[in-house]
Protein backbone atom coordinates (compact mmCIF):
# COMPACT_ATOMS: atom_id res chain seq x y z
CA UNK A 1 0.00 0.00 0.00
CA UNK A 2 1.36 3.61 -0.88
CA UNK A 3 2.37 5.49 1.92
CA UNK A 4 0.54 9.53 1.45
CA UNK A 5 2.02 12.47 2.21
CA UNK A 6 0.13 14.21 4.87
CA UNK A 7 0.34 17.26 6.71
CA UNK A 8 -1.91 19.80 9.19
CA UNK A 9 -1.14 21.82 11.47
CA UNK A 10 0.06 21.63 14.76
CA UNK A 11 -3.49 22.55 16.48
CA UNK A 12 -5.70 20.86 14.24
CA UNK A 13 -3.53 17.83 15.34
CA UNK A 14 -5.28 18.06 18.32
CA UNK A 15 -8.47 19.05 17.08
CA UNK A 16 -9.03 15.89 15.20
CA UNK A 17 -7.75 13.10 18.00
CA UNK A 18 -10.39 14.65 19.83
CA UNK A 19 -13.07 14.22 17.99
CA UNK A 20 -11.63 10.67 17.72
CA UNK A 21 -11.50 10.14 20.93
CA UNK A 22 -13.31 12.41 23.51
CA UNK A 23 -13.19 10.65 26.55
CA UNK A 24 -10.02 8.50 26.20
CA UNK A 25 -7.36 9.89 28.27
CA UNK A 26 -4.72 12.09 25.97
CA UNK A 27 -2.04 12.96 28.90
CA UNK A 28 -1.20 11.90 32.32
CA UNK A 29 0.96 13.64 35.15
CA UNK A 30 1.54 13.20 38.06
CA UNK A 31 -2.11 13.84 39.80
CA UNK A 32 -3.28 15.16 37.09
CA UNK A 33 -5.10 13.71 33.85
CA UNK A 34 -6.93 15.04 30.78
CA UNK A 35 -9.35 13.53 28.37
CA UNK A 36 -9.12 14.70 24.61
CA UNK A 37 -12.05 16.70 25.07
CA UNK A 38 -10.84 18.43 28.06
CA UNK A 39 -7.23 18.69 26.78
CA UNK A 40 -8.81 20.41 23.53
CA UNK A 41 -11.24 22.66 26.06
CA UNK A 42 -7.87 23.96 27.49
CA UNK A 43 -6.18 24.99 24.37
CA UNK A 44 -9.01 26.93 23.13
CA UNK A 45 -8.95 28.77 26.63
CA UNK A 46 -5.29 29.63 26.50
CA UNK A 47 -6.11 30.73 22.51
CA UNK A 48 -8.76 32.63 23.35
CA UNK A 49 -7.04 34.68 26.28
CA UNK A 50 -3.49 35.34 23.56
CA UNK A 51 -6.50 36.81 21.46
CA UNK A 52 -7.26 38.85 24.43
CA UNK A 53 -3.81 40.19 25.16
CA UNK A 54 -4.12 40.78 20.94
CA UNK A 55 -1.30 38.28 20.05
CA UNK A 56 -1.89 37.95 16.29
CA UNK A 57 -1.27 35.01 13.63
CA UNK A 58 2.73 35.00 13.48
CA UNK A 59 3.57 36.24 16.58
CA UNK A 60 5.63 34.41 19.17
CA UNK A 61 4.12 32.93 22.37
CA UNK A 62 7.11 31.66 24.52
CA UNK A 63 6.42 28.99 27.05
CA UNK A 64 8.44 28.53 30.46
CA UNK A 65 7.39 26.11 32.44
CA UNK A 66 8.36 22.37 33.58
CA UNK A 67 6.40 19.45 32.16
CA UNK A 68 2.60 19.71 33.40
CA UNK A 69 -0.63 19.91 31.31
CA UNK A 70 -0.70 23.88 31.32
CA UNK A 71 2.31 23.21 29.11
CA UNK A 72 0.61 21.25 26.51
CA UNK A 73 -2.48 23.70 26.73
CA UNK A 74 -0.25 26.28 26.00
CA UNK A 75 1.35 24.38 22.93
CA UNK A 76 -1.95 23.58 21.10
CA UNK A 77 -3.47 26.78 22.42
CA UNK A 78 -0.64 29.06 20.91
CA UNK A 79 -0.96 26.95 17.27
CA UNK A 80 -5.22 27.53 17.12
CA UNK A 81 -4.35 30.92 16.97
CA UNK A 82 -1.69 31.16 14.42
CA UNK A 83 0.85 32.44 16.16
CA UNK A 84 4.23 30.82 17.18
CA UNK A 85 4.92 27.98 19.37
CA UNK A 86 8.72 29.09 21.31
CA UNK A 87 9.52 26.50 24.44
CA UNK A 88 12.27 27.98 26.82
CA UNK A 89 14.60 25.62 27.86
CA UNK A 90 13.57 25.44 31.53
CA UNK A 91 17.23 24.62 32.59
CA UNK A 92 17.74 28.64 31.80
CA UNK A 93 18.64 31.16 34.55
CA UNK A 94 19.15 34.58 33.98
CA UNK A 95 21.21 35.66 31.62
CA UNK A 96 20.74 32.87 29.10
CA UNK A 97 16.43 33.27 29.63
CA UNK A 98 16.90 37.06 29.29
CA UNK A 99 19.16 36.18 25.85
CA UNK A 100 16.59 34.15 24.37
CA UNK A 101 13.45 36.38 25.57
CA UNK A 102 14.85 38.79 23.15
CA UNK A 103 16.21 37.15 20.59
CA UNK A 104 12.72 34.88 20.19
CA UNK A 105 10.73 38.40 19.91
CA UNK A 106 8.40 37.42 22.34
CA UNK A 107 5.29 39.23 22.18
CA UNK A 108 3.76 36.71 25.54
CA UNK A 109 5.22 34.90 27.90
CA UNK A 110 3.82 32.14 29.50
CA UNK A 111 5.14 30.61 32.86
CA UNK A 112 3.98 28.53 36.16
CA UNK A 113 5.22 28.39 39.71
CA UNK A 114 4.06 24.66 39.80
CA UNK A 115 7.57 23.41 40.61
CA UNK A 116 8.53 26.58 42.79
CA UNK A 117 10.52 24.03 45.50
CA UNK A 118 12.72 23.12 42.34
CA UNK A 119 12.92 26.29 40.84
CA UNK A 120 11.73 30.06 41.48
CA UNK A 121 10.40 30.97 38.06
CA UNK A 122 9.12 34.74 39.54
CA UNK A 123 12.36 35.13 40.90
CA UNK A 124 14.07 33.80 38.17
CA UNK A 125 12.49 36.34 35.82
CA UNK A 126 12.48 39.60 37.92
CA UNK A 127 16.64 38.74 37.10
CA UNK A 128 16.02 38.21 33.99
CA UNK A 129 13.82 41.23 32.74
CA UNK A 130 14.83 44.52 34.69
CA UNK A 131 11.96 46.49 35.30
CA UNK A 132 9.65 43.73 35.11
CA UNK A 133 8.38 43.83 39.24
CA UNK A 134 8.15 46.94 38.96
CA UNK A 135 5.66 47.44 35.30
CA UNK A 136 2.29 47.61 34.64
CA UNK A 137 1.20 43.87 34.14
CA UNK A 138 -1.27 45.30 31.42
CA UNK A 139 1.10 46.31 28.94
CA UNK A 140 5.14 45.96 30.14
CA UNK A 141 7.98 48.21 28.25
CA UNK A 142 11.14 46.70 29.03
CA UNK A 143 14.31 47.72 27.55
CA UNK A 144 16.04 44.40 27.12
CA UNK A 145 12.90 42.52 25.55
CA UNK A 146 11.55 45.25 23.70
CA UNK A 147 8.90 43.35 22.02
CA UNK A 148 7.36 41.46 25.59
CA UNK A 149 4.15 42.95 26.21
CA UNK A 150 3.04 40.34 28.86
CA UNK A 151 4.02 37.69 31.19
CA UNK A 152 1.71 35.38 32.57
CA UNK A 153 1.57 33.53 35.48
CA UNK A 154 -0.65 29.77 35.01
CA UNK A 155 0.11 28.90 38.43
CA UNK A 156 -0.95 29.81 42.18
CA UNK A 157 1.08 33.03 42.56
CA UNK A 158 0.60 36.45 41.16
CA UNK A 159 4.39 37.83 40.60
CA UNK A 160 4.70 41.58 40.10
CA UNK A 161 4.59 42.81 36.73
CA UNK A 162 2.73 39.54 35.97
CA UNK A 163 -0.92 38.80 34.79
CA UNK A 164 -2.51 36.13 36.78
CA UNK A 165 -3.94 33.34 36.13
CA UNK A 166 -7.57 34.37 37.18
CA UNK A 167 -7.30 37.32 35.42
CA UNK A 168 -5.99 35.69 32.21
CA UNK A 169 -9.01 33.32 32.23
CA UNK A 170 -11.32 36.06 32.86
CA UNK A 171 -10.03 37.78 29.43
CA UNK A 172 -10.14 34.43 27.78
CA UNK A 173 -14.36 34.45 28.47
CA UNK A 174 -14.37 37.80 27.29
CA UNK A 175 -13.59 36.28 23.98
CA UNK A 176 -16.15 33.76 22.12
CA UNK A 177 -14.74 30.69 20.35
CA UNK A 178 -16.48 31.66 17.53
CA UNK A 179 -14.35 34.37 16.62
CA UNK A 180 -10.61 32.89 17.24
CA UNK A 181 -12.37 30.03 15.07
CA UNK A 182 -11.60 31.80 11.47
CA UNK A 183 -7.55 32.49 12.86
CA UNK A 184 -7.16 28.78 13.52
CA UNK A 185 -8.44 27.91 9.82
CA UNK A 186 -6.12 30.82 7.95
CA UNK A 187 -3.12 28.88 9.35
CA UNK A 188 -1.24 27.63 6.97
CA UNK A 189 0.61 24.10 6.72
CA UNK A 190 3.94 26.09 5.29
CA UNK A 191 4.01 28.72 8.18
CA UNK A 192 6.12 28.59 11.33
CA UNK A 193 4.96 26.76 13.97
CA UNK A 194 7.30 26.29 16.22
CA UNK A 195 11.33 27.89 17.16
CA UNK A 196 13.04 25.43 19.02
CA UNK A 197 16.64 26.88 20.72
CA UNK A 198 19.47 24.44 20.08
CA UNK A 199 21.09 23.37 23.57
CA UNK A 200 23.78 26.17 23.42
CA UNK A 201 26.42 23.89 24.81
CA UNK A 202 29.10 26.14 23.73
CA UNK A 203 27.65 29.69 22.50
CA UNK A 204 24.66 31.40 22.81
CA UNK A 205 21.63 29.48 21.67
CA UNK A 206 20.11 29.26 18.17
CA UNK A 207 16.68 29.21 17.19
CA UNK A 208 15.65 26.87 14.54
CA UNK A 209 12.54 27.80 13.03
CA UNK A 210 10.45 25.17 11.60
CA UNK A 211 7.70 24.84 10.33
CA UNK A 212 4.00 23.34 11.53
CA UNK A 213 4.17 20.32 8.21
CA UNK A 214 7.97 20.10 9.46
CA UNK A 215 6.83 18.71 12.78
CA UNK A 216 3.97 17.07 12.16
CA UNK A 217 5.22 15.33 9.36
CA UNK A 218 8.25 14.16 11.07
CA UNK A 219 6.11 13.01 13.98
CA UNK A 220 3.91 11.15 11.94
CA UNK A 221 6.96 9.21 9.70
CA UNK A 222 8.58 8.29 13.87
CA UNK A 223 4.98 7.25 14.46
CA UNK A 224 4.94 4.93 10.98
CA UNK A 225 8.07 3.21 11.61
CA UNK A 226 7.28 2.45 15.70
CA UNK A 227 3.68 1.76 14.54
CA UNK A 228 2.31 3.44 17.12
CA UNK A 229 -1.60 3.30 17.73
CA UNK A 230 -4.40 4.28 19.85
CA UNK A 231 -3.75 1.38 22.41
CA UNK A 232 0.05 2.77 23.27
CA UNK A 233 0.76 4.29 26.12
CA UNK A 234 3.95 6.18 25.96
CA UNK A 235 5.59 6.64 29.24
CA UNK A 236 8.40 9.62 28.15
CA UNK A 237 9.88 12.17 31.16
CA UNK A 238 11.88 14.30 29.14
CA UNK A 239 11.44 17.99 28.53
CA UNK A 240 8.80 19.01 26.46
CA UNK A 241 10.40 22.13 24.91
CA UNK A 242 13.16 19.76 23.78
CA UNK A 243 12.45 16.87 20.57
CA UNK A 244 12.58 13.65 22.89
CA UNK A 245 9.16 14.86 24.92
CA UNK A 246 7.67 17.29 22.09
CA UNK A 247 7.92 14.57 19.37
CA UNK A 248 6.34 11.73 21.26
CA UNK A 249 3.32 14.11 22.63
CA UNK A 250 2.58 14.58 19.02
CA UNK A 251 2.80 11.48 17.50
CA UNK A 252 1.36 9.80 20.56
CA UNK A 253 -1.93 12.08 20.17
CA UNK A 254 -2.15 12.00 16.57
CA UNK A 255 -2.72 8.41 17.13
CA UNK A 256 -4.79 9.09 19.61
CA UNK A 257 -2.44 6.99 22.75
CA UNK A 258 -1.82 8.16 25.87
CA UNK A 259 0.85 10.03 26.64
CA UNK A 260 2.25 9.70 29.87
CA UNK A 261 4.77 12.51 31.92
CA UNK A 262 6.72 13.54 34.77
CA UNK A 263 7.18 17.03 35.92
CA UNK A 264 10.37 16.17 37.58
CA UNK A 265 12.02 12.94 37.04
CA UNK A 266 12.63 10.77 40.22
CA UNK A 267 13.36 6.70 39.20
CA UNK A 268 11.08 5.28 41.38
CA UNK A 269 8.27 7.66 40.64
CA UNK A 270 9.14 6.90 37.33
CA UNK A 271 8.84 3.20 37.72
CA UNK A 272 5.29 3.73 39.41
CA UNK A 273 3.83 5.49 36.40
CA UNK A 274 5.18 2.62 33.92
CA UNK A 275 3.75 0.43 35.91
CA UNK A 276 0.31 1.72 36.81
CA UNK A 277 -0.35 3.09 33.37
CA UNK A 278 0.81 0.11 31.57
CA UNK A 279 3.58 1.97 29.33
CA UNK A 280 3.83 0.01 25.85
CA UNK A 281 6.67 2.50 24.87
CA UNK A 282 9.27 3.52 27.37
CA UNK A 283 11.22 6.99 25.66
CA UNK A 284 13.80 7.25 28.13
CA UNK A 285 16.14 7.95 25.36
CA UNK A 286 19.30 9.43 27.01
CA UNK A 287 21.53 7.28 29.30
CA UNK A 288 21.57 9.14 32.46
CA UNK A 289 17.15 8.44 32.61
CA UNK A 290 17.89 5.02 31.33
CA UNK A 291 20.54 3.54 33.36
CA UNK A 292 18.73 6.00 36.67
CA UNK A 293 15.67 3.19 36.01
CA UNK A 294 17.43 0.22 35.27
CA UNK A 295 19.73 0.41 38.52
CA UNK A 296 17.46 1.49 40.28
CA UNK A 297 16.06 -1.04 43.35
CA UNK A 298 12.54 -1.81 42.50
CA UNK A 299 13.86 -2.24 38.85
CA UNK A 300 13.62 -6.17 39.08
CA UNK A 301 10.17 -6.11 40.42
CA UNK A 302 8.49 -4.08 37.48
CA UNK A 303 7.00 -6.49 34.91
CA UNK A 304 8.19 -5.62 31.72
CA UNK A 305 6.16 -8.06 29.69
CA UNK A 306 3.78 -5.27 28.11
CA UNK A 307 6.75 -3.13 27.39
CA UNK A 308 7.06 -3.66 23.43
CA UNK A 309 9.67 -0.90 22.68
CA UNK A 310 12.80 1.14 24.90
CA UNK A 311 14.02 4.09 22.98
CA UNK A 312 17.60 5.01 23.84
CA UNK A 313 20.64 6.77 22.27
CA UNK A 314 23.47 5.05 23.68
CA UNK A 315 26.66 2.71 22.67
CA UNK A 316 26.17 -0.92 21.66
CA UNK A 317 27.33 -2.20 25.10
CA UNK A 318 25.26 -0.10 27.07
CA UNK A 319 22.43 -0.90 24.36
CA UNK A 320 22.79 -4.30 25.08
CA UNK A 321 22.84 -4.19 29.29
CA UNK A 322 19.32 -2.15 28.43
CA UNK A 323 17.98 -4.84 25.98
CA UNK A 324 18.93 -7.69 28.68
CA UNK A 325 16.71 -5.64 31.34
CA UNK A 326 13.99 -5.42 28.42
CA UNK A 327 14.06 -8.72 27.37
CA UNK A 328 10.52 -8.48 25.56
CA UNK A 329 10.97 -4.91 24.03
CA UNK A 330 12.61 -3.96 20.70
CA UNK A 331 15.43 -1.53 22.14
CA UNK A 332 15.87 1.18 19.57
CA UNK A 333 18.64 3.61 18.87
CA UNK A 334 18.03 6.67 17.09
CA UNK A 335 19.33 9.86 15.12
CA UNK A 336 18.08 13.72 15.17
CA UNK A 337 18.82 16.87 15.85
CA UNK A 338 16.64 20.23 16.35
CA UNK A 339 17.43 21.86 12.79
CA UNK A 340 15.27 18.62 11.61
CA UNK A 341 12.49 19.29 14.12
CA UNK A 342 13.66 15.19 16.14
CA UNK A 343 14.47 12.31 14.39
CA UNK A 344 15.66 11.73 11.07
CA UNK A 345 15.83 8.02 11.50
CA UNK A 346 14.67 5.53 14.24
CA UNK A 347 15.37 1.51 13.71
CA UNK A 348 12.81 -0.46 12.21
CA UNK A 349 10.93 -2.95 15.03
CA UNK A 350 11.96 -5.91 13.37
CA UNK A 351 15.23 -5.15 12.72
CA UNK A 352 17.60 -8.05 14.29
CA UNK A 353 19.31 -7.29 17.14
CA UNK A 354 23.03 -6.90 16.16
CA UNK A 355 21.60 -3.91 13.78
CA UNK A 356 19.59 -2.31 16.17
CA UNK A 357 22.81 -2.13 18.39
CA UNK A 358 25.17 -1.03 15.51
CA UNK A 359 23.30 1.44 13.80
CA UNK A 360 20.07 4.15 14.03
CA UNK A 361 18.27 2.08 11.50
CA UNK A 362 17.47 3.72 7.72
CA UNK A 363 15.78 7.35 7.15
CA UNK A 364 12.46 7.67 7.02
CA UNK A 365 10.97 8.44 3.52
CA UNK A 366 11.55 11.62 1.86
CA UNK A 367 14.76 11.81 4.10
CA UNK A 368 18.35 11.87 2.30
CA UNK A 369 21.70 11.33 4.08
CA UNK A 370 24.71 11.59 2.65
CA UNK A 371 28.47 11.14 4.28
CA UNK A 372 31.40 13.45 2.78
CA UNK A 373 34.63 14.01 3.65
CA UNK A 374 36.10 16.86 5.06
CA UNK A 375 36.35 18.38 1.25
CA UNK A 376 33.19 17.47 0.66
CA UNK A 377 33.26 14.59 -1.28
CA UNK A 378 31.00 11.66 -0.33
CA UNK A 379 32.37 8.24 0.71
CA UNK A 380 31.86 4.51 0.39
CA UNK A 381 29.54 2.48 2.78
CA UNK A 382 30.73 2.26 6.60
CA UNK A 383 33.41 4.94 6.16
CA UNK A 384 33.33 7.77 8.44
CA UNK A 385 32.53 11.16 7.72
CA UNK A 386 30.43 14.43 8.45
CA UNK A 387 26.78 13.71 7.96
CA UNK A 388 24.26 15.92 5.91
CA UNK A 389 20.55 15.91 5.96
CA UNK A 390 18.03 16.82 3.47
CA UNK A 391 14.09 16.67 3.37
CA UNK A 392 10.99 17.64 4.42
CA UNK A 393 11.60 17.58 8.54
CA UNK A 394 14.32 20.20 8.30
CA UNK A 395 14.31 23.69 10.21
CA UNK A 396 13.26 27.06 7.38
CA UNK A 397 16.15 29.07 9.04
CA UNK A 398 17.90 30.32 12.11
CA UNK A 399 15.94 33.24 13.99
CA UNK A 400 17.61 36.58 12.64
CA UNK A 401 20.71 34.68 12.16
CA UNK A 402 21.27 34.55 8.16
CA UNK A 403 25.04 34.55 8.57
CA UNK A 404 24.76 31.09 10.23
CA UNK A 405 21.86 29.38 8.30
CA UNK A 406 24.60 30.24 5.39
CA UNK A 407 26.98 27.89 6.83
CA UNK A 408 24.36 25.37 8.12
CA UNK A 409 22.19 25.19 4.54
CA UNK A 410 23.92 24.84 1.16
CA UNK A 411 22.61 26.14 -1.68
CA UNK A 412 21.19 22.48 -2.24
CA UNK A 413 19.29 22.65 0.79
CA UNK A 414 21.50 19.97 2.70
CA UNK A 415 21.68 20.06 6.27
CA UNK A 416 25.47 20.44 7.49
CA UNK A 417 25.18 18.51 11.06
CA UNK A 418 28.37 18.69 12.54
CA UNK A 419 27.40 14.94 13.65
CA UNK A 420 30.57 12.38 12.62
CA UNK A 421 28.65 9.52 11.06
CA UNK A 422 28.99 6.35 8.27
CA UNK A 423 25.94 4.59 6.19
CA UNK A 424 25.75 1.14 5.70
CA UNK A 425 25.38 -0.40 1.85
CA UNK A 426 21.55 -0.66 3.19
CA UNK A 427 21.64 3.22 4.06
CA UNK A 428 21.47 2.38 7.86
CA UNK A 429 22.80 5.67 9.62
CA UNK A 430 25.43 4.62 12.52
CA UNK A 431 26.14 8.04 15.05
CA UNK A 432 29.68 8.63 15.79
CA UNK A 433 30.16 11.68 17.93
CA UNK A 434 29.60 15.43 17.06
CA UNK A 435 32.95 16.09 14.98
CA UNK A 436 33.97 18.76 17.45
CA UNK A 437 34.31 15.92 20.67
CA UNK A 438 36.46 13.47 18.77
CA UNK A 439 39.65 12.93 20.69
CA UNK A 440 42.86 12.87 18.25
CA UNK A 441 45.41 10.82 20.54
CA UNK A 442 48.54 10.84 18.53
CA UNK A 443 46.50 10.90 14.99
CA UNK A 444 43.82 8.82 15.66
CA UNK A 445 40.34 9.72 16.10
CA UNK A 446 39.02 8.07 18.82
CA UNK A 447 35.15 8.72 19.72
CA UNK A 448 33.68 8.85 23.29
CA UNK A 449 31.25 6.46 22.45
CA UNK A 450 33.51 4.33 22.14
CA UNK A 451 35.46 4.47 25.57
CA UNK A 452 31.85 4.67 27.35
CA UNK A 453 30.26 1.83 25.74
CA UNK A 454 33.22 -0.57 27.10
CA UNK A 455 33.02 1.05 30.81
CA UNK A 456 29.70 1.41 30.82
CA UNK A 457 30.21 -2.86 31.42
CA UNK A 458 31.70 -2.55 34.33
CA UNK A 459 29.53 -3.82 37.07
CA UNK A 460 29.93 -0.21 39.43
CA UNK A 461 29.85 2.19 36.21
CA UNK A 462 26.36 3.96 36.82
CA UNK A 463 27.40 6.04 33.85
CA UNK A 464 30.50 7.38 32.03
CA UNK A 465 31.29 10.50 29.53
CA UNK A 466 34.66 10.89 28.00
CA UNK A 467 36.37 13.74 26.74
CA UNK A 468 39.73 15.20 25.02
CA UNK A 469 42.40 16.99 27.69
CA UNK A 470 45.45 18.59 25.64
CA UNK A 471 49.16 16.46 25.55
CA UNK A 472 52.46 17.50 24.63
CA UNK A 473 53.19 14.38 23.22
CA UNK A 474 50.02 12.75 22.00
CA UNK A 475 48.02 16.16 20.62
CA UNK A 476 45.06 15.35 23.48
CA UNK A 477 44.45 12.06 25.71
CA UNK A 478 40.98 10.44 26.80
CA UNK A 479 39.97 11.29 30.52
CA UNK A 480 36.65 9.97 31.54
CA UNK A 481 34.50 11.31 34.35
CA UNK A 482 32.16 8.10 35.97
CA UNK A 483 29.14 7.88 38.34
CA UNK A 484 29.00 4.78 40.66
CA UNK A 485 25.94 3.21 41.11
CA UNK A 486 24.48 3.42 44.81
CA UNK A 487 26.54 1.15 47.07
CA UNK A 488 29.33 -0.12 44.64
CA UNK A 489 33.27 1.44 44.94
CA UNK A 490 35.70 1.64 42.30
CA UNK A 491 39.64 3.41 41.93
CA UNK A 492 40.97 5.20 39.13
CA UNK A 493 43.77 2.77 38.70
CA UNK A 494 40.87 -0.29 39.14
CA UNK A 495 39.00 1.19 36.40
CA UNK A 496 42.05 2.10 33.94
CA UNK A 497 42.93 -1.37 34.06
CA UNK A 498 39.85 -2.69 33.48
CA UNK A 499 40.33 -0.89 30.06
CA UNK A 500 43.72 -1.97 29.01
CA UNK A 501 44.22 -5.27 26.96
CA UNK A 502 40.32 -4.79 25.81
CA UNK A 503 40.54 -1.82 24.16
CA UNK A 504 43.19 -0.47 22.12
CA UNK A 505 45.70 1.29 23.70
CA UNK A 506 45.65 4.45 22.87
CA UNK A 507 41.55 4.67 23.91
CA UNK A 508 42.72 3.61 27.48
CA UNK A 509 41.83 6.97 29.95
CA UNK A 510 45.00 8.66 31.18
CA UNK A 511 42.55 9.72 34.00
CA UNK A 512 39.62 9.03 35.58
CA UNK A 513 37.37 11.42 37.81
CA UNK A 514 34.07 10.41 40.23
CA UNK A 515 30.86 12.61 39.73
CA UNK A 516 28.11 12.50 41.42
CA UNK A 517 26.38 15.24 39.48
CA UNK A 518 26.43 16.67 36.09
CA UNK A 519 26.33 19.70 34.25
CA UNK A 520 23.51 19.26 31.64
CA UNK A 521 22.12 20.99 29.05
CA UNK A 522 18.65 20.29 28.19
CA UNK A 523 19.05 16.47 28.00
CA UNK A 524 22.51 16.31 27.19
CA UNK A 525 25.77 16.12 29.68
CA UNK A 526 27.61 19.12 28.32
CA UNK A 527 31.31 17.57 27.98
CA UNK A 528 33.03 21.14 27.60
CA UNK A 529 32.48 22.06 31.14
CA UNK A 530 33.88 18.52 32.01
CA UNK A 531 36.99 19.33 30.45
CA UNK A 532 37.52 22.79 31.82
CA UNK A 533 37.16 21.14 35.39
CA UNK A 534 39.66 18.71 34.81
CA UNK A 535 41.96 20.97 33.09
CA UNK A 536 41.68 23.67 35.75
CA UNK A 537 42.83 21.01 38.26
CA UNK A 538 45.74 19.70 36.14
CA UNK A 539 46.52 23.19 35.20
CA UNK A 540 46.63 22.62 31.90
CA UNK A 541 46.46 25.84 29.26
Amino acid sequence: MSSFIEATTIGDLLLRAAERGRDRDAVVFPGVRRTYAELAEGSWRVARGLHALGVGRGEHVGILMPNCVEFVEALFGTALLGAVVCPVNARYRSAELAYVVENADHAVLLTSDIVEEHIDYVALLHDALPGLAGSAPQRLELAGAPRLRNVVMLGRREGPGMLGRDAFEALADSVPQAEVEPLRANVRVRDPGLILYTSGTTANPKGCVLTHEAIVRGSRAVAARERVTADDVCWDPLPLFHTSGLQPLLYVLDAGGRFVCMTHFEPGAGLDQIREEGATLVKSTFPPVTMALVNHPEFGSLDTSQIRLVQIVAPPDTLRLVQAAFPAAAVQGAYGLCEAGGYVAVNELDEELDLRLASEGPPFPGIEIRVVDPGGGDVGPGEPGELLVRGFTLFERYHRDPGTTREALDADGWLHTGDRGSLDEAGRITFLGRIKEMIRVGGENVGPAEIEGYLSTHPAVHLVQAVGIPDERLDEVAAVFVELKPGTRATEQELIEFCRGKIASFKVPRHVRFVEEWPMSATKIQRFRLREQLMRELRLP
